[in-house]
């Protein structure tokens, strides 16, 4: 199975408009190279929280709808998937969800994830859970027979995650970020650990689970990283620059012979039997105090 994808970085905004024009601009680029599946980041048209704009009080939530709907317009005349990082509202005081729209090809939305693992302490007032409630379900879905898979951002930080996707045949994950619109001097000064760490992070979760990745990021002035595609032997494939709106294209195809060096013992791994060969009893061996 082939499937051809577009990983795309705008500088994300608080303007709903500037920011929709950006993934209709991108999405009409990314099927001109043939694309099936256009990528998109965290919160990318909503804006995000505490770096676009300083809380949802106010916020335009009839505006964010109607531009939804028209990027849904977008893909049923493109005949492109999309995967649109947004906010979602729900009832009454209740805080929204941080959240990727699952476009299809024919213009409807078919799924949503809710970012799982939202920033924050335990007080649920200082980041992410300042802003957005957590959701609690993974998203799976088929593009041309290649089973894809949806996360976001801190996400990362927790590998059961993976591991739940690749029990779930994920092949393809789309991984969405929103890792910039810092001050250069802020970024100076507490360090680009976002940069240090994901790039690296990915390359281990393709490898460790045979996945492609997709990884993309807000271009907005600072961004921490350029978005990058991963191939399942953990090489990064391509990279945008850093800082500059673009579109990557990249290519799964499950037909290709990538080295897998965890294929022969994973499974037995992810059912809690951590050795690989066989077991043997010998008196040698369990006497662990003796040369």
């Amino acid at each position: 199975m082939k499937l051809t994808l577009a990983t795309c970085q705008f500088p994300i905004d608080r303007d709903i408009r500037a920011n929709r024009d950006h993934v209709l601009r991108q999405m009409k680029l990314a099927r001109r190279q043939g694309a099936h599946v256009a990528h998109f980041p965290e919160s990318c048209l909503s804006g995000y929280p505490g770096a676009e704009f300083k809380s949802f009080r106010g916020f335009d939530w009839n505006l964010l709808e109607d531009c939804t709907r028209q990027i849904m317009d977008g893909a049923r005349r493109l005949r492109l998937w999309v995967i649109l990082g947004s906010s979602h509202r729900l009832t009454g005081k209740h805080k929204p969800r941080n959240c990727l729209h699952l476009v299809n090809d024919h213009g409807r939305l078919v799924n949503r994830y809710d970012k799982r693992f939202c920033t924050g302490d335990k007080s649920e007032s200082s980041d992410d859970l300042k802003h957005f409630s957590p959701g609690n379900h993974t998203v799976v879905f088929r593009v041309r027979g290649i089973v894809c898979g949806l996360l976001i951002c801190h996400d990362f930080r927790y590998q059961e995650l993976y591991r739940e996707y690749k029990r779930l045949g994920v092949q393809l994950m789309l991984h969405s970020y929103h890792n910039g619109h810092i001050a250069r001097a802020r970024l100076r000064r507490m360090g680009n650990v976002w940069g240090m760490i994901v790039p690296p992070t990915m390359q281990a979760y393709a490898a460790n689970n045979h996945m492609w990745i997709s990884s993309n990021n807000t271009s907005a002035r600072e961004s921490c990283w350029p978005s990058f595609f991963v191939r399942p032997d953990g090489a990064i494939t391509g990279r945008l620059r850093n800082n500059i709106a673009g579109v990557l294209i990249s290519t799964v195809d499950t037909r290709a012979k990538i080295y897998d060096a965890s294929e022969a013992w994973r499974d037995r791994a992810m059912k809690g039997i951590h050795h690989s060969g066989k077991l043997l009893r010998d008196k040698r061996a369990e006497t662990r105090t003796a040369l």
